[in-house]
């Protein structure tokens, strides 16, 4: 799967010029191959995947967010959002005044059981919710302390700015089971290997090794999201050893695939099903 997921025709941003509250709430259905036109928005933005595998792709890098996962978007951003597959997403829209504790950079945040039910509940209220000492507004702050809280992870791909090793880094992500080494792409570019590692190095912050293995296993979501097996899933994104990619993807995302596409996809389906 190309990382940016983009085939298709782009789907429309809808238009809001202000929050209505401090907290906002939007549901979608996302089709395969959905995308966004590169935008920004006036407020900070959480897409929490239900189902399916977002893909929010920024100048920095991209970021992934399977199901029970979601992105943390600052205010100001360009981006696009992606789908490869059918998708169910919530996005929470929170003004900056309701995040100070927010860091200025995208995020893929674990979404843990308790914010899972406190957005489910959330999705329920009315966009212009009671506020003051009311129920709903105590429960938006209770929301709002569990999102500043909520855990980092590392699904997310830094891609470099330098012109010629950002050129190397979309190749490798169009075929990210081609087994060229560093010193064979230092070779294409004319400069010595301890050169391109340090550049890409200092562009990613990480080494080259350490990017292209998560860039494979990030690709492979694509392949596991259609259901596809493990074994070609593995094969698909650059592994010979299926159980050298069950333990890889283990390490990155906490979960092996058939637990990360299955359990809880399932648990999130439904968890939200009495969602509108």
């Amino acid at each position: 799967m190309p990382l940016n997921g983009q085939n298709g025709q782009p789907r429309a941003i809808p238009a809001l010029d202000q929050l209505p509250r401090p907290l906002y709430a939007r549901a979608e259905q996302l089709r395969a191959g959905s995308w966004t036109p590169a935008h920004r928005h006036g407020w900070v933005q959480f897409s929490y995947a239900i189902s399916g595998v977002l893909g929010v792709h920024t100048e920095q890098g991209s970021y992934f967010a399977p199901p029970q996962w979601g992105v943390w978007i600052p205010a100001g951003l360009d981006h696009t959002v992606t789908t490869s597959m059918q998708a169910e997403m919530r996005s929470l829209y929170v003004a900056d005044a309701a995040a100070p504790w927010a860091l200025a950079r995208c995020r893929v945040l674990e979404v843990t059981p308790l914010a899972r039910e406190l957005i489910k509940q959330f999705c329920t209220f009315p966009a212009a919710y009671p506020e003051g000492d009311s129920a709903e507004a105590r429960l938006v702050n209770v929301l709002l302390d569990q999102l500043a809280a909520l855990p980092e992870v590392a699904f997310s791909l830094p891609m470099p700015q330098h012109p010629r090793v950002l050129a190397m880094c979309e190749a490798l992500i169009e075929q990210p089971a081609a087994q060229a080494s560093l010193s064979e792409w230092a070779a294409r570019l004319g400069r010595s290997e301890k050169t391109l590692m340090r550049q890409f190095q200092r562009e990613t912050g990480l080494g080259f090794r350490s990017w292209r293995q998560r860039m494979r296993l990030l690709s492979s979501l694509g392949a596991l999201e259609r259901g596809a097996s493990v074994t070609e899933a593995a094969l698909e994104c650059g592994y010979e050893s299926t159980s050298a990619y069950i333990a890889a993807f283990k390490g990155l995302f906490g979960h092996t695939p058939g637990e990360l596409f299955q359990a809880p996809a399932a648990q999130a389906v439904h968890a939200f099903a009495a969602v509108p």
